[in-house]
């Protein structure tokens, strides 16, 4: 089992640029990226729920992993591989390594409320790929809980090896630790980073550095560095954006937010709409003010 654990870090699920008539921008993507990179963040996770997996023709999907990693290196790139059935999930992982990712992240199955069973199989058939799995806890999403006892089972089977957590409940990241130490804990969610920081966390999953890149980098070193007098005056400014991120209207917020700071986040492809009035003076509003006070 190697020591490379490339989901350490900020990795950034990426926004995909969709041009006017909604076809995928792929120059503007790897751009993108690099942009990140050059910006302090880690890696890129595409094809998350943020870069809209679910509405990508297989081409599409397949072209955004090989445009990563040509911008970034494999190294660098850990694809959400998410999918209703194992096999399909599998191989989006074996795409992953053909393209040269180290890494891939997982949802559990998400069709229907997977019992504990289902979910341990479909860990253990993309785990046969033999790249690192980051299983990716949203139930809020998908309605099935990677609760810490069944995280510790999975990788206690040899299934993953770390976990993007999005419950909400930063309580879990001390339960977890204590059955699975050596499992690592990543912030899944914009808005509970520093708790989760604080609690040992190894690595963000982030949304919002798709616009504040610097920003949000210097709020998760001074986080997990325990520089708080940096990292809680940062966070309490950036917190009316970060918390958009576990919002329904996430990626609109996020692309809107790019948009207004000169970076192309462009439409989303239905069914997502945009943003309702209100919501879109709110995310203006916050993104002026960040900007107002320097952190763009």
């Amino acid at each position: 089992m190697t020591d490379h654990r490339p989901w350490r870090g900020v990795l950034v699920a990426t926004a995909l640029p969709l041009r006017d008539d909604l076809t995928v921008d792929l120059d503007r993507y790897a751009e993108h990226c690099s942009w990140l990179v050059a910006n302090g963040c880690d890696g890129v996770v595409p094809n998350g729920s943020l870069g809209e997996y679910q509405v990508l023709t297989p081409e599409e999907r397949a072209r955004v992993v090989e445009t990563a990693v040509t911008a970034v290196g494999g190294e660098r790139v850990m694809p959400g591989v998410a999918a209703y059935g194992s096999a399909e999930a599998r191989r989006w992982a074996e795409q992953a390594a053909g393209a040269g990712c180290r890494a891939v992240m997982l949802l559990p199955p998400n069709a229907y409320r997977a019992d504990e069973r289902s979910v341990l199989a479909h860990y253990a058939e993309v785990a046969r790929t033999g790249l690192p799995v980051v299983a990716y806890n949203n139930p809020v999403d998908t309605k099935v809980d990677l609760v810490p006892e069944l995280l510790a089972r999975l990788y206690g089977e040899g299934c993953i090896r770390a976990v993007k957590e999005f419950s909400g409940d930063v309580r879990r990241a001390y339960r977890l630790a204590e059955l699975a130490p050596e499992l690592d804990l990543l912030a899944g969610a914009d808005d509970v980073l520093l708790e989760l920081a604080v609690a040992g966390a190894k690595g963000w999953v982030a949304g919002y550095p798709n616009a504040l890149p610097r920003t949000c980098v210097e709020l998760y070193r001074a986080a997990t560095g325990g520089d708080l007098a940096t990292a809680l005056p940062l966070y309490r400014q950036l917190h009316p954006l970060l918390r958009w991120d576990s919002r329904v209207e996430f990626v609109q917020a996020i692309k809107l937010s790019m948009d207004l700071l000169g970076r192309h986040g462009g439409p989303c492809r239905p069914p997502r709409v945009p943003l309702a009035p209100e919501q879109e003076a709110a995310v203006r509003a916050a993104t002026e003010k960040a900007v107002a006070a320097g952190l763009a």
